[in-house]
């Protein structure tokens, strides 16, 4: 669902990373998923001797990723699909070389981020662009009075959220600090025009079907991972949010929305 409603301001972001790039490129996804941005990458090829490799460790989103992105980009390019973690030190090793190194909202999660973009940028060949997406603006979609609790508590879930990850983080086996920015971390690992730019993500209300669903399922989630860090009240009125028993059911307004940016980070190897 996130996917979908992101598509088309992604959409700019992958034409702005593939300009300038030779016919024959090779694109790397690394932490695929379901192969978002690599439809929107195959889309927006202008020419028909691309590769696109994905990669995960989960073979259920690599297979589901080899048939969206095949379908997407039909003769303009060959999909390949690579099952390794991205954790993982020898990863370059096992991939070649690629003109775009894509990674988004993976490294964040694992023990060593810096290691994890040195380990990219080996993934470049000379000239290559490595890009990254993390950081950004918080996704914000409710009204702040919602009737129902005390007014504000999206702003107490995605607190606690917060905390929640930073708590994560430390919790992670040899979990390596790192106290500075993603240009900068792009800079240690010898990237050079190190640069960033964002994307506006908005769906103003009442937006379509997907978005109330989508926005059922965020709920649902902030509120699970909230655990003790949000008092009962607060629980109490996220989870009658998404009861469709419940009057006050998330899935019956229409004035729910979307907003929030995406920050891509990037760098070339020298």
């Amino acid at each position: 669902m996130a996917e979908a409603l992101d598509a088309e301001p992604m959409r700019a972001a992958a034409r702005r990373l593939l300009q300038g790039m030779p016919d024959e490129l090779t694109i790397l996804d690394v932490g695929c998923g379901a192969g978002g941005m690599s439809v929107l990458f195959a889309e927006e090829l202008s020419a028909a001797s691309a590769k696109i490799v994905l990669v995960d460790a989960t073979e259920q989103l690599l297979a589901e990723a080899h048939r969206t992105v095949s379908a997407a980009a039909g003769d303009r390019a060959v999909v390949e699909t690579v099952h390794a973690d991205v954790a993982d030190e020898g990863l370059p090793g096992k991939l070649p070389a690629a003109d775009l190194v894509w990674a988004s909202r993976v490294v964040h999660h694992l023990p060593d981020q810096q290691a994890a973009i040195d380990n990219l940028a080996q993934l470049a060949r000379p000239g290559g662009l490595v890009a990254i997406s993390e950081g950004g603006l918080d996704f914000n979609c409710l009204p702040w009075d919602l009737g129902i609790g005390r007014p504000g508590l999206e702003e107490r879930l995605l607190a606690a959220r917060g905390e929640w990850f930073a708590e994560m983080r430390a919790g992670i086996p040899d979990s390596v600090s790192m106290p500075y920015g993603w240009n900068i971390a792009l800079q240690r690992a010898g990237l050079v025009d190190v640069d960033s730019f964002g994307v506006l993500i908005h769906h103003p209300a009442p937006g379509p079907e997907l978005l109330r669903e989508f926005v059922i399922e965020r709920v649902t989630w902030l509120n699970e991972v909230a655990g003790d860090r949000l008092d009962d009240d607060d629980h109490e009125t996220a989870a009658a949010l998404v009861d469709p028993a419940n009057p006050a059911f998330l899935g019956a307004r229409r004035d729910l929305f979307l907003q929030g940016a995406k920050t891509i980070h990037c760098g070339r190897r020298s």
